[in-house]
């Protein structure tokens, strides 16, 4: 089943149900008084946020959601029973959104359900109406509709590390080679089409799909990449020694996510860009020492020159000393 994380569906809550008139009737006494019920409440809908990742995978071809409606009213004076909730259950960390009036829901906290759409009132019965002045009431109303509205369902990963860059960064290598991940690996852009997550000792690490210029704003895979980074701690910048300038791949990533710190920052508890990071210059052992050592100088002056000061780490995924010593350096950072 393919991974989703991302659902835009219509969700309404439930209809009440309508009063009615009724007569109270006895052997020999007929029409005795009003006896009209009032209508049961529309069921309201919930979101819950639950430990299961991949659940939104199972409404991928389901579009609409509905409350119960509540039931109309009875005579002898009885209610319509109200409708049942509706209760969507969701992975824990998703943003849900209504598009039609622009209200967000962080549900993070597990199985605590969250409403989102309140259920229509029940409409009420003649017995309601009944007065000294009015004794054989025909009013009665009916049941008031639902809350409706267009929602997105965004899955924002929280992870303790984010590995980003651009694509081919050879960010899904090193998951594998410091987890039990077993990402997909190839040799063309875009192998990483979802988040793939790894456990680091008693950590998460989340490899992001590729950043291309224009993620800020949406292009390629762009808020797909960037949404996920907003709830990790650390951000590991994936450099491919490959690349001719580090730099510039550096200020790539970096232009993309303070574009979107501009356009998201209602939904930040902290920008992206002044997240903790770290430098990881990958593919090492594509370059021999003394021309990485040439670009390595050129970086480094640079980085200076922009007052950066982000500590850079070295590693190759067929290269296990530098793999131990990459993981050594990861976890003292995490554990800041």
């Amino acid at each position: 089943m393919a991974f989703v994380d991302e659902l835009h569906i219509n969700i309404k809550a439930g209809t009440g149900g309508n009063g009615v008139v009724r007569w109270l009737h006895e052997k020999g006494k007929e029409f005795m008084g009003p006896a009209g019920g009032n209508g049961g409440k529309g069921g309201s809908v919930f979101v819950r946020a639950v430990s299961d990742l991949n659940i939104l995978a199972s409404y991928r071809h389901k579009k609409e959601f509905k409350a119960e409606d509540g039931e109309h009213g009875q005579s002898k004076s009885m209610y319509g029973e109200n409708g049942d909730d509706l209760i969507i259950d969701i992975p824990q960390g998703c943003l849900v959104t209504n598009i039609d009036t622009g209200r967000a829901y962080d549900v993070s906290e597990l199985d605590t359900p969250v409403l989102i759409l309140s259920g229509g009132k029940g409409g009420l019965g003649n017995e309601h109406f009944k007065a000294s002045t009015n004794i054989r009431p025909m009013e009665h109303t009916d049941g008031k509709p639902g809350e409706e509205g267009e929602f997105t369902i965004e899955l924002m990963l929280s992870a303790s590390v984010g590995l980003v860059g651009l694509p081919n960064a050879g960010k899904s290598s090193l998951l594998n080679a410091i987890t039990n991940a077993d990402a997909k690996v190839g040799d063309y852009q875009f192998t990483t089409l979802e988040p793939n997550l790894g456990a680091f000792y008693k950590y998460i690490i989340a490899d992001i799909p590729g950043l291309i210029e224009g993620a800020g704003e949406g292009k390629g895979l762009g808020h797909k990449f960037l949404r996920h980074v907003m709830r990790t701690q650390l951000i590991a910048h994936c450099i491919s020694s490959e690349n001719e300038d580090f730099f510039v791949v550096y200020k790539t990533i970096r232009s993309e996510m303070e574009i979107f710190d501009k356009t998201h920052k209602t939904l930040l508890q902290e920008p992206l860009s002044s997240k903790q990071e770290i430098i990881v210059i990958t593919k090492t052992d594509f370059l021999l020492p003394e021309d990485l050592e040439k670009k390595m100088k050129k970086f480094t002056a640079a980085l200076k020159k922009a007052k950066v000061t982000s500590p850079i780490v070295f590693i190759s995924a067929y290269d296990d000393k530098l793999i131990k010593a990459f993981s050594k350096e990861l976890l003292k950072f995490i554990k800041k």
